[in-house]
């Protein structure tokens, strides 16, 4: 156990919004996990109208001797503004994120200080996210879905995360230095029950404009809890929306609109062809694809055309 003035090796960022009863699960897989007497928990509570609070004091009172941990509360509602809230109050120059639902492998402290320390390229990592299925897996889920559910598995080896694949939110750690120049963008992010996004691809892209190493680390792994209420075809359609809300928030200045126009129409002319071969041979899940990528597309449209209203008024 750390003493007083320590500094710990890992600061560990839990942020919570109303899942009390999966947070205890995941407080309680944070017990078995090797170096956990190197690292701090911080909690972020985003607001919870449940006994979140409560839930976690009685952790905290029933673990004082096990594990190093805070509370806080953030009262500005979303993700970006929990995770700020406990990058600012973190200690250790190494932060990681771990989901509310999500259950870390007995090593995952080990391989995210050990590698980071060990190669001081590394500004940021990430690794394996294996799916707990409420309901077991829907036949129409098939591989391009999985990113969207926050499924994550590059294989085995050690690597740097290929194209535009990045570490996933459920289970990502960087360098304190990441966050020098800005924390994460509030207008990105989710917000309560809505399902914006982006936030993560943000801080990655800026990385990788830095010429930074975003590592792979397969023994960097997490079981994540998927519930049944989004295991619906309405879901991920509402997902991909969000998406496209997400991808016109997120792109910046006369340039970064004109890129996105582009990538909106070429996605466009995309879907289109390929609506054609699925409609005769395509499987349900392929489909169903088409579907969703329209409505990123019309995600993406929505927000464009209210920023030029908005442009046009003044």
């Amino acid at each position: 156990m750390l003493e007083h003035g320590d500094v710990p090796r890992l600061s560990i960022i839990i942020c919570t919004y109303n899942r009390a009863g999966l947070l205890s699960k995941t407080l309680d897989s944070l017990l078995g996990l090797d170096m956990l007497d190197e690292a701090e928990v911080i909690v972020v509570d985003n607001r919870s109208t449940d006994d979140t609070a409560s839930v976690v004091k009685r952790f905290m009172d029933k673990y004082e001797q096990q594990i190093q941990m805070k509370y806080l509360l953030e009262p500005v509602q979303g993700l970006s503004a929990a995770r700020n809230s406990g990058i600012l109050a973190a200690k250790a120059k190494l932060i990681a994120f771990l989901d509310d639902d999500a259950l870390p492998v007995r090593n995952w402290i080990s391989t995210i200080v050990n590698t980071m320390e060990s190669k001081p390229a590394v500004m940021a990592m990430g690794g394996k996210v294996a799916p707990i299925f409420e309901n077991g897996r829907p036949e129409w889920l098939i591989k391009p879905f999985e990113f969207p559910y926050t499924i994550m598995d590059l294989g085995n080896r050690i690597k740097e995360y290929p194209g535009k694949f990045h570490p996933c939110g459920a289970n990502m750690a960087m360098r304190r230095e990441v966050f020098n120049l800005s924390l994460f963008p509030l207008e990105l992010g989710r917000k309560g029950e809505s399902l914006l996004s982006g936030e993560e691809t943000w801080l990655f892209g800026r990385i990788r404009k830095e010429g930074q190493s975003i590592l792979y680390h397969p023994q960097m792994a997490v079981d994540h809890f998927v519930p049944a209420s989004r295991l619906t075809q309405a879901w991920i359609m509402k997902r991909y929306y969000s998406q496209g809300l997400s991808n016109a928030l997120g792109s910046e200045g006369p340039v970064g609109n004109l890129l996105l126009w582009g990538k909106t129409g070429a996605k466009i002319l995309y879907i289109a062809v390929d609506s054609v071969l699925s409609a005769v041979s395509g499987s349900q899940g392929r489909k169903l694809l088409n579907k969703c990528r329209l409505e990123s597309v019309r995600g993406t449209l929505h927000m464009l055309r209210n920023r030029n209203r908005e442009s046009a008024t003044g």
